[in-house]
């Protein structure tokens, strides 16, 4: 009886089991994009004839190992992701139907990118670039004095940075560049071997430039003539100009010799050459400068010509003047530092680096820069004007080395240094066959980041020998050697392997991340021991890194290209739109320095990543402080300056050197400023724009605003959906000038009432303001602002995007490498663990430096 009822149960459980089947066979997907989703939401604008954009969804495979399916799901995933399609008028999915679709998509793809990364590497291989290349021979040659980058071509870039091995190729341009720059890095630091620290004074009144321009010729007036001034103390002296008194007393009087002075109310310039010329640096190092000079008073001219100072009259300064020095020779010039003089003389103090035939310019930066014809001061009054005189210059070195061996030694060892005919420096060995090998090999053991094996050794003491075969002596044998090391792909080459990097290309990483220079004898001690993979090690080593002064270089290279900043020279304020910028190095150099130092500061304090778009303080100067219309700040030095709670200020977006950088001198773009934001600091670049699309030509006549023809550009029908995301962005920072000056007018040039004043270089304005500027927009996603403040305050709400921008931002100039799709998981770790501090910038670093994107090739 019960063996029916068994088989009856059996039927009904093998049928329920073929229905179950069958229904799961029916709602089974294969793996990958939700077809539901996409017949859904998706097919009726990307399917058969209907390919809006050229994408078919019903024939485009899902296949994560391909290159191009990869890239296409990819980009729709993201648009999916970010509200973008399916666009609003075709009604939005649930939220739900949207996670799973996500979810179906992503997998797949970061499982196949990173199989691919374990694979291949998530970086190419690459050499050092440039910057690298110098400080990594200033380092190992003790010689941070050292400067050949200019004689590397330009490096590529990728990805945005210069870090990249896909654009960092090597020509037989760049060997014989390499070659060049490490021949001439070696014999200038083996000259120092033999240079003697001594300490020169140069009296202003006895070097031939200004002497020339002080001599006193009647019925010529020259601007170099009007401009300078014989002074004693504070006192003229036109018993001078008249040439009843010698230009200087000399050393038959040392007391008066102290207190003659060189005075001028313009800066220095060519065509106005300031300079100690008596002095020419012979051999690089480090010096001491010392300058003897103070501010004075000019009296006026007579009448109308008021403006035209009179070089018979002079008094105490009113103020206290900034003054910077360089260093000059054909063709080059280098900023040394800055300090203020005040109406009381003083002596001033600079530590600074210094190349064979450098000379000292001084330039007293606030001053102006005439340029003919007719000039007029703009610092002048009826009253007078202000200048700056200078007594002297002392230049004490070339100094010791501060830290570790003389490079100098580094290169002899142990063995005696001795000046040989014509000056050079040579090397003396009694035994060059085995000293070759010696020193080779301890040069080869600091050169290289990682253990050099036998056979390495051996082929650099083959070049030596063979050169020393050849007829050469020891010194050139032995430089031979040294050059093929620095030229070799151990040491051209970072040295990372596809996989988890091992102690010595973290090491590695490490150091040309945060220093932007090879890893230090503690961190290559580590390499060895194996102990820099150990997390708590490598927290320790970042922090140590972060703290040291080559940290500098890090943060100098990162900003001269996530933001830019090297390109600050690109382009020049419009000498007839802009005068009072044209000519104005220090605005330019603050500006500059003020984004480093901002940068610095937030790194410094962990300060959270939101401050990238506002922030609640700025780093200033008087020169930045004016030009920003902000209360009034004393000196030349920049620091840390609490801003109005009205201000437009603080934050990258509102700096003088972001809106030099995204302007081109002449006009301002709401396009480039706001593709600029949206690619640096907000992170979702635009894509580029149609070829066939031509670009606008400013307007600077005035006559339509950028807004207006902007307007006609946007109803091209392919320019719209990306105008609408890229423009606002732009269109707040239209209240900033091309230089960052705050506006509410465009200026203009032709028919209109010029605004009165005159250029730093002397010449009346001609430009008239125009129409007004709107500064108003709309964000994609509906929110709408009136100015740059209420923009900045729209774009802090998603602190988290900020601070995922800079992340991806610092992984790709740390990895050499783009953050690739399977990254993402582990970049939201990264934000996950610096949440509780803010998203503090030193805590993001620490959370790269710690990620498997960073660990990894």
């Amino acid at each position: 009886m019960s063996r029916p009822f068994v088989h009856q149960r059996h039927a009904v459980v093998l049928l329920a089991g073929l229905w179950i089947g069958a229904s799961l066979a029916v709602a089974a997907e294969p793996p990958g994009p939700s077809q539901a989703f996409l017949r859904e939401h998706c097919f009726a604008c990307h399917a058969g004839a209907t390919r809006s954009g050229g994408l078919d969804l019903t024939t485009l495979r899902f296949d994560p190992d391909d290159p191009t399916s990869f890239a296409a799901w990819v980009k729709i995933h993201d648009r999916i992701r970010d509200g973008e399609m399916p666009p609003k008028d075709a009604g939005r999915p649930k939220p739900a139907a949207v996670r799973r679709f996500l979810q179906s998509t992503a997998g797949p793809l970061a499982a196949a990118d990173r199989a691919r990364a374990r694979r291949e590497g998530r970086a190419v291989l690459r050499r050092l670039n440039r910057y690298e290349y110098e400080n990594t021979l200033r380092d190992l040659l003790n010689a941070p004095w050292l400067h050949v980058k200019e004689m590397l071509p330009e490096d590529g870039e990728a990805h945005r940075f210069n870090k990249s091995g896909e654009a960092l190729d090597v020509s037989h341009v760049q060997v014989a560049g390499y070659l060049g720059a490490a021949e001439l890095a070696l014999r200038q630091v083996l000259e120092t071997g033999q240079a003697r620290p001594e300490t020169r004074r140069f009296y202003a009144r006895e070097q031939p430039v200004l002497v020339r321009k002080m001599t006193y010729r009647p019925g010529v007036n020259t601007r170099a003539e009007r401009a300078t001034f014989p002074m004693l103390g504070t006192r003229a002296q036109p018993e001078v100009l008249e040439g009843k008194a010698p230009v200087t007393v000399g050393a038959s009087n040392p007391v008066i010799r102290e207190q003659e002075a060189f005075g001028t109310v313009g800066g220095t310039y060519t065509g106005n050459e300031l300079r100690f010329d008596r002095f020419k640096c012979e051999a690089p190092g480090r010096y001491r400068l010392r300058v003897s000079a103070y501010s004075f008073w000019a009296g006026p001219g007579e009448g109308e010509k008021w403006w035209i100072p009179d070089r018979t009259k002079t008094y105490p300064g009113r103020r206290n003047e900034p003054v910077t020095l360089y260093a000059r020779k054909p063709g080059v010039q280098r900023r040394l530092g800055s300090f203020d003089v005040s109406p009381e003389p003083a002596v001033h103090e600079l530590e600074v680096h210094l190349l064979p035939g450098d000379v000292i310019w001084p330039d007293a930066a606030r001053l102006f820069r005439s340029r003919p014809p007719n000039w007029r001061n703009p610092l002048a009054t009826r009253e007078g004007m202000p200048g700056v005189a200078y007594r002297w210059i002392e230049v004490e070195g070339p100094l010791p080395t501060e830290k570790g061996p003389d490079g100098a030694r580094i290169l002899a060892g142990d063995l005696p240094l001795r000046k040989a005919a014509g000056g050079s420096v040579e090397i003396v060995s009694a035994n060059p066959t085995a000293d070759l090998e010696r020193l080779l090999q301890a040069f080869l053991l600091r050169a290289y980041r990682r253990p050099a094996r036998e056979e390495e050794l051996q082929r650099f003491v083959g070049v030596s020998r063979q050169a020393l075969a050849g007829g050469s002596n020891f010194t050139e044998a032995l430089l031979a050697g040294y050059t093929a090391i620095l030229c070799s792909p151990g040491f051209l080459w970072v040295q990372e392997q596809p996989g988890r990097l091992d102690s010595y290309a973290l090491s590695e990483r490490l150091a040309y991340f945060l220093w932007n220079s090879p890893p230090d004898a503690e961190l290559r001690k580590l390499a060895e021991n194996g102990l820099l993979s150990q997390p708590r090690v490598l927290q320790a080593q970042t922090t140590r890194l972060l703290a040291d002064t080559r940290s500098r270089r890090f943060m100098d290279a990162f900003l001269d290209y996530w933001l830019d900043l090297r390109k600050i020279d690109t382009t020049a304020p419009d000498a007839a739109l802009y005068p009072d910028y044209y000519l104005d190095d220090l605005l330019k150099e603050s500006a500059v320095e003020e984004t480093q130092l901002f940068f610095s500061e937030l790194l410094r304090r962990n300060l959270p990543a939101r401050y990238l778009a506002a922030s609640d303080f700025a780093m200033l100067n008087e020169r930045l402080a004016t030009h920003y219309g902000l209360p009034p700040v004393e000196g030349g030095a920049l620091r840390r300056v609490p801003l109005p709670p009205d201000s437009p200020r603080g934050g990258l977006l509102t700096q003088a050197s972001i809106l030099k950088v995204t302007a081109n001198g002449t006009t301002t773009s709401p396009v480039l400023r706001g593709a600029w934001v949206m690619e640096r600091i907000i992170g979702k670049p635009p894509p580029p724009p149609p070829p066939s699309v031509p670009a606008i030509e400013p307007d600077i006549r005035g006559a339509t605003t950028i807004r207006e023809q902007l307007d006609k550009h946007r109803s091209v029908p392919e320019c719209a959906g990306c105008h609408a995301r890229i423009d606002p962005a732009g269109f707040a920072l239209e209240n900033f000038d091309v230089f960052g000056g705050w506006r509410r007018n465009y200026r203009a040039v032709g028919d209109g009432e010029p605004v009165p004043g005159f250029g730093k270089n002397g010449q009346p304005f001609t430009f008239h303001y125009a129409q007004p500027v709107e500064a108003n927009g709309v964000l994609p996603g509906g929110e709408a602002f009136r100015d740059v403040r209420e923009l900045k305050r729209l774009l802090v709400a998603d602190e988290r995007q900020l601070a995922r921008n800079l992340v991806r931002q610092l992984a790709t100039y740390g990895t050499g490498a783009p953050v690739r799709f399977g990254d993402r998981a582990e970049i939201e770790r990264i934000l996950d663990r610096a949440k509780a501090d803010g998203y503090g910038v030193r805590s993001l670093i620490h959370g790269i430096v710690q990620s498997e994107v960073f660990r990894w090739k």
